[in-house]
């Protein structure tokens, strides 16, 4: 297991959210995605983006549209990482 942990950890941030979103479809995994929708406000706040991590709590419609605007954002990416290796690495694609 910590060969694998160690092996995502070397992968870009770019590779883990990809290899995750894939895992995530083909098991059609929507947990996956609602725990990276709740994840996201603190991903933004952690990646200095306040106002928008306020607005995610808000309502459940902006934090889908957050979702996909926030894929563009390697910042918010890069606060999201942790959830993708402990994703990849739960469902073993190390």
């Amino acid at each position: 297991m910590g060969d694998d942990l160690d092996r995502l950890e070397r992968l870009s941030t770019d590779e883990l959210r990809e290899r995750a979103f894939a895992l995530a479809k083909h098991r059609w995994d929507v947990q996956f995605f609602w725990r990276l929708l709740r994840s996201i406000p603190a991903a933004e706040a952690a990646a200095g983006h306040l106002e928008a991590s306020e607005a995610g709590i808000a309502t459940a419609s902006a934090r889908v549209s957050e979702a996909l605007s926030a894929e563009g954002d390697p910042e918010v990416q890069e606060a999201l990482r942790p959830l993708y290796i402990a994703y990849l690495s739960e469902h073993g694609d190390g």
